[in-house]
């Protein structure tokens, strides 16, 4: 039996997470969090991600544990659900994975599996399966290799990386190099031929999918 949709949003779980950041944060770091993420969103960088329709790259990663996870083997058995994260250290990353863990069982019943990407590396990983108790496959994607493929990646800005030092989320520590290159949050909706049903790239990493969004797609999915 799948359980029923939270009655709280995605949306609204970061709502009042930044409620509580803006109380504590000072004014001059939100304003520089609020201008980097403008640039990134003006930069047109969103609008090369792998569209609605395209089918998505094969790829083969590890999960948390070292045991290889394929895309098309996935999709052998049905749809899937792809999810790009920055890291553990993102708290919009933690509210993410840890509301698609509470639809996972509906996902399951759609015949459907949800894997989730990071560039971070695999003991960071084990650390979010452990933490936030996750029973879907978390990968590692050193280098951002795959998210590449996926036309997700960006290096951050100088101004982004005093930000991020600031908030002590500092990359080379996290992604175990210094590219300082993170994906753009991205959520496809894969049918079993490994076409993107839903396609969801937000340059601002305050934005995610919402659960019921993927589980209606998966059900269009489903269809196909």
């Amino acid at each position: 039996m799948s359980q029923d949709l939270p009655t709280t949003t995605l949306k609204d779980s970061i709502a009042t997470f930044m409620q509580g950041v803006s109380k504590q944060a000072p004014p001059e770091v939100l304003a520089g969090l609020g201008t980097e993420i403008k640039k990134l969103a003006e930069s047109g960088i969103a609008r090369q991600a792998l569209p609605v329709g395209a089918r998505a790259p094969d790829f083969t990663l590890p999960d948390a544990h070292g045991k290889p996870v394929t895309l098309s083997a996935l999709l052998a058995k049905g749809p899937a659900v792809v999810t790009f994260y920055r890291g553990g250290w993102c708290p919009f990353c933690d509210l993410q994975l840890r509301a698609y863990q509470g639809v996972l069982g509906a996902i399951h019943d759609l015949g459907a599996e949800l894997v989730a990407i990071s560039p971070q590396t695999p003991d960071y990983a084990l650390s979010d399966v452990e933490k936030k108790q996750l029973t879907f496959s978390v990968l590692t994607d050193t280098g951002n290799r795959v998210a590449r493929e996926f036309k997700l990646i960006f290096t951050l800005s100088d101004a982004l990386r005093k930000l991020q030092t600031h908030f002590g989320s500092v990359l080379p520590k996290f992604n175990g190099d210094h590219s300082w290159e993170l994906p753009m949050p991205g959520t496809f909706v894969l049918d079993r031929h490994g076409v993107a049903k839903l396609a969801s790239v937000d340059p601002n990493w305050m934005v995610r999918v919402e659960p019921a969004a993927i589980l209606e797609a998966l059900r269009g999915a489903r269809a196909s």
